[in-house]
């Protein structure tokens, strides 16, 4: 089934507006009154000339600190090339403006995996003089290495870590870092799972690397370890009730079995009791804690007793 990628990327940034302003536009973040936000109604434009519709991607209307009128925040979402782009912002630009009259502020999210000179500027110009010269505000993802977001805590940074520029040997190790900003992130299930949607769309590992993810994290010697099984544990046994592989949860069995153990010769047995009462919270039974960490039904009750 084909990705809608604009969906995607438009709940992403609806949802954590803010965070995406501040990771890539700092000096534009300072200046943008967040107490006033409205998600404005999509608008469809058609192309008369080609003969296509074009659907905008977000609007925001919001305003500057210190000032009364209203700005629009325009973010479109380019997930191919086209060489026709910086038009088709122009376009959008004019027709919002003619629309809405006010100042707009065009934002283009480049999400495409190829490596490009992607401009940012529609001029009209002659001999005798220039007419036009519109700019927008480009992020070019592909051009952004993971590795320089992973200490912003920022959720927006997290989800798009899939989109940046990686190599293929760094997918288990990205996939940690972003478990482990998930968890210093502290944020509430739903939005821990549309980050996590959203980065495993476009990067989904193997049962093998899911493996190896988790002997990873067994070996993590910070004090989040607990908290990233925790979270690994919670998300596939959703994922499980939507119809997630078997092949993930014999993995994350085989894991939890392998890090009670070595738990245990470490002296994590308060780390195995606060995650037993932590599932158990979730809602399962003695019978299923038991099964999914390997341990007898008593010592589990034991466990959730004490």
């Amino acid at each position: 089934m084909a990705i809608d990628h604009d969906r995607l990327f438009k709940e992403l940034i609806q949802t954590f507006f803010e965070e995406f302003i501040l990771l890539f536009f700092p000096d534009m973040h300072e200046h943008i009154d967040f107490r006033h936000l409205s998600f404005l109604s999509e608008e469809l434009f058609t192309d008369v000339t080609a003969g296509e519709k074009y659907r905008v991607d977000l609007l925001v209307e919001t305003k500057l600190k210190g000032e009364d009128g209203v700005i629009i925040v325009h973010i479109e979402n380019q997930a191919y090339i086209q060489p026709s782009f910086p038009e088709r912002m122009f376009l959008y630009f004019s027709r919002l403006f003619e629309k809405y009259r006010t100042r707009i502020v065009p934002i283009a999210v480049f999400s495409y995996n190829a490596l490009r000179e992607e401009p940012s500027v529609f001029s009209i110009e002659f001999p005798f003089g220039d007419v036009l010269y519109f700019r927008f505000f480009p992020v070019e993802l592909r051009k952004q290495h993971w590795r320089h977001y992973i200490r912003h805590d920022n959720p927006v940074a997290a989800a798009l870590l899939g989109k940046m520029g990686y190599t293929e040997s760094e997918r288990i190790e990205m996939k940690k870092e972003l478990l482990r900003m998930l968890v210093r992130l502290e944020l509430d299930e739903a939005r821990q799972r549309l980050l996590l949607g959203f980065f495993e769309t476009y990067v989904k590992l193997s049962e093998e690397e899911e493996r190896q993810l988790r002997s990873e994290v067994k070996a993590m010697e910070t004090k989040e370890r607990e908290k990233v099984l925790e979270l690994m544990i919670s998300y596939e046994q959703k994922g499980k009730k939507e119809g997630l592989e078997e092949g993930i949860k014999r993995g994350m069995q085989q894991g939890m079995k392998e890090g009670m153990k070595e738990g245990i010769k470490e002296g994590m047995k308060q780390g195995m009791k606060r995650l037993v009462h932590n599932i158990a919270q979730k809602g399962m039974t003695v019978e299923e804690i038991a099964r999914l960490v390997d341990l007898p039904e008593e010592e589990v009750r034991g466990l959730l007793e004490e």
